[in-house]
């Protein structure tokens, strides 16, 4: 009988631990999260996009991943009898130059195979969001809204079903190699502590972990934040779906939006903006978490690169009017709505040595030991898909 143990109890270790037991029913699985509860990091704080496939390269992996994981997450919340609320989205235009970027991400979507994507003028964009406005649009009408967090336990749940063992409050610090194994050493310390093959999604923390391993230092982590606001209900009835800028190349984040959720509200964000802590949601500031940006020369480098950027975001969030005053770019009539803050997402995003920010999913194997490095958006649209990847690299 083999052994295995996954560590970290977000929407993709939860999938990875369910993807084991229906592939090896007979195996002992314990899951191990340092929270009392799972989805407690990125997994529960994110705007719940269900994404089409629209940006990504054709042929790469989050390009494959996303659009199998979208086929799988529909079927789960089907069958689960979870929300899955196929909104739509629209990009907005605003100018001449950004209707020919547009016109690439609507020819990237369609090599992606994404179902249903149209180019729009005016009219076009006023017969799916009539208060919107621009001069072309492209529209997504199968991208949808779900509770990322509510998938996570209804996966967690059928790995209680299959037999696994979820243990929560118990804090990986090292996954370490051996001979005949991987040894967990965990905080309360666990009985077993050697199992036949590990799977690390650690998030946050993927790269300290994986240093654990004997792993690269490179790609590190840098915690970038996200705030999203709420807009009051007087003016949540002015958009039917998801509505997104076109995102702009010299900017390495999509931009803000704004977003239906399944509950009915409507937010808009996030901005992007280096965190004080990996962990910071209600702002707090970690010196350790700090230092190691500091340290990383790639910072540096992308700290250099991108000024421009960080000044623009630093409105934002010094100001939420900011994020009202983008939004009405694209909704006239969200003049005078009123925000509320609704807390922080947080981007574990990794980063190379020359400050470039990895696109790709990347997941490492060292024998029976596999780490995910780095999982972005959308790795909880292609958790599921991600998870079918992982295990079948287990044998």
């Amino acid at each position: 009988m083999t052994s295995y143990a996954v560590v970290g109890g977000g929407i993709l270790g939860c999938a990875v631990a369910r993807e084991i037991l229906r592939r090896d029913p007979g195996a002992e699985l314990t899951l191990f999260e340092k929270e009392d509860h799972l989805a407690a990091h990125q997994s529960g704080h994110n705007s719940g996009v269900v994404h089409a496939g629209l940006y990504y390269p054709p042929g790469s992996l989050k390009a494959r991943l996303c659009r199998r994981g979208v086929e799988l997450l529909r079927e789960f919340c089907i069958g689960r009898e979870l929300d899955y609320l196929e909104c739509g989205k629209v990009l907005i235009a605003r100018d001449a130059e950004e209707h020919t970027r547009l016109q690439a991400i609507a020819e990237r979507a369609r090599a992606n195979g994404v179902p249903g994507v149209e180019m729009v003028g005016p009219a076009g964009l006023a017969e799916v969001e009539p208060e919107a406005v621009g001069v072309a649009a492209m529209l997504s009408p199968t991208t949808a809204v779900v509770d990322y967090a509510a998938i996570t336990r209804a996966l967690a749940e059928d790995v209680r079903a299959a037999g696994g063992r979820l243990l929560l409050g118990h804090r990986v610090h090292a996954v370490v190699p051996v001979t005949r194994g991987v040894r967990v050493v965990t905080d309360p310390e666990t009985s077993p502590q050697l199992f036949d093959r590990v799977v690390a999604c650690a998030g946050l923390a993927s790269d300290r972990l994986a240093r654990t391993a004997g792993g690269d230092r490179e790609p590190a982590i840098i915690p970038f934040f996200g705030q999203y606001y709420r807009i009051d209900d007087a003016h949540t009835h002015l958009t039917r779906g998801l509505i997104y800028p076109v995102p702009d190349p010299r900017y390495p984040f999509l931009g803000m939006h704004l977003t239906r959720r399944v509950d009915g509200a409507l937010t808009v964000g996030p901005n992007a903006f280096l965190s004080g802590a990996r962990e910071g949601y209600r702002g707090q500031v970690s010196p350790r978490d700090l230092a190691e940006v500091a340290r990383w020369p790639g910072f540096w480098r992308f700290a250099a690169r991108n000024m421009p950027t960080a000044v623009r975001e630093l409105a934002g969030v010094l100001s939420p009017e900011r994020f009202l005053t983008e939004a009405r770019s694209y909704v006239p009539a969200l003049e005078g709505a009123r925000l509320t803050p609704v807390g922080r997402g947080i981007r574990a995003q990794a980063m190379t040595r020359d400050g470039r920010l990895l696109d790709d999913f990347a997941i490492e194997q060292r024998g029976p030991l596999v780490q995910v490095r780095n999982a972005p958006s959308p790795g909880a649209t292609a958790s599921l898909a991600i998870a079918e990847h992982i295990v079948a690299s287990l044998g």
